[in-house]
């Protein structure tokens, strides 16, 4: 293929992956009535605190996808070296490709493709790195979350309990052991013949320390405390009787939930919706709050990071490596 088609061929898949993005938000957004909900809520309140809380979400959006940039870039530096703005745009960019894609899927190729395209697959496995870190804080704390609201809300027999106790502090270990040990995945599939050809794509997962890991997961608990304090900020203001204890642990119920349902981003907020609402409805009796406060975090974190990433998008060249600036 010449370079004058790749070109062409370049700059019509940019284009379609943002049509396609910003169709899927559209779509979206014009029949969420959780947004309405609280756009009515948002009315009942001066504007001058409205401008000031949401102003500080969003800033803490932007520092949420900053740690990850700064996470990924640690990630990727055995692999490739890349600039702290090269990270950012490339986060953004996967940011796009992830709201039209099962399970953000789309998020790996958007990023990754910010690499030389000879280290394209091995950054897929790096990236993979540290997805596993936030998975592993997510149901650690998740895990702890519904032991606690099951001791608080749901009668069973105390031996019950304990054998639950029992599962979740072994549920727990199991993914902090795994993740400290992520180089056994490695060795796995070094043993199976008909991987053992790729394994110069996955070879990088035994040249991350536990040092190295510490760090990683360092940035991942990070930007769990971030998207967290969103959560806080939004239900303090608009719920303000609510405890932030029962906060904590409904939003860490909410994250562990939404982690382990397959869904694209988009379709996310019915999920999250849901789960909000049934979780949330054992603490406050404010439905349409807790419903609006969780479709306002979705908005904020994966919506408005999704149109800023289109500009990025068209950055890319899929037959070569990116534009530099």
């Amino acid at each position: 293929m010449t370079s004058g088609y790749k070109k062409i061929l370049s700059n019509l898949l940019k284009a379609a992956i943002v049509i396609l993005a910003f169709w899927f938000i559209y779509k979206k957004l014009s029949s969420n009535q959780n947004l309405k909900e609280f756009k009515n809520l948002l009315a009942q309140l001066p504007r001058q605190e409205i401008i000031i809380v949401l102003t500080i979400v969003c800033i803490l959006m932007l520092v949420n996808w900053g740690l990850e940039a700064l996470k990924w870039k640690r990630l990727i530096a055995r692999v490739e070296q890349i600039s702290i703005w090269r990270a950012i745009e490339s986060v953004f960019c996967g940011l796009t490709w992830a709201v039209f894609t099962p399970n953000r899927i789309g998020e790996y190729g958007g990023r990754v493709f910010f690499l030389s395209p000879k280290r394209r697959i091995i950054g897929v496995v790096a990236m993979a790195v540290g997805s596993i870190g936030q998975m592993v804080l997510t149901n650690v704390f998740g895990a702890i979350a519904v032991t606690i609201f099951i001791y608080r809300f749901v009668t069973v027999d105390y031996r019950l309990f304990y054998a639950l106790m029992t599962l979740s502090a072994m549920f727990c270990a199991f993914f902090i052991i795994f993740y400290f040990n992520i180089r056994w995945l490695n060795g796995i599939l070094l043993s199976m013949r008909f991987t053992r050809k790729y394994k110069k794509f996955y070879s990088i997962l035994a040249r991350y320390s536990k040092k190295e890991l510490l760090m990683i997961l360092f940035y991942c608990l990070a930007r769990y405390t971030v998207f967290s304090t969103q959560y806080f900020i939004l239900f303090f203001w608009l719920i303000p009787e609510i405890h932030y204890l029962d906060v904590l642990m409904m939003v860490s119920i909410l994250f562990f939930v939404q982690s382990t349902l397959p869904s694209l981003d988009l379709f996310d907020i019915g999920v999250r919706s849901v789960t909000a609402s049934y979780f949330f409805s054992f603490v406050t009796g404010h439905d349409v709050a807790v419903i609006a406060c969780t479709a306002s975090i979705w908005l904020i974190n994966i919506i408005i990071p999704a149109i800023l990433g289109s500009y990025f998008v068209f950055k890319l060249n899929f037959f070569g490596n990116t534009q530099r600036n």
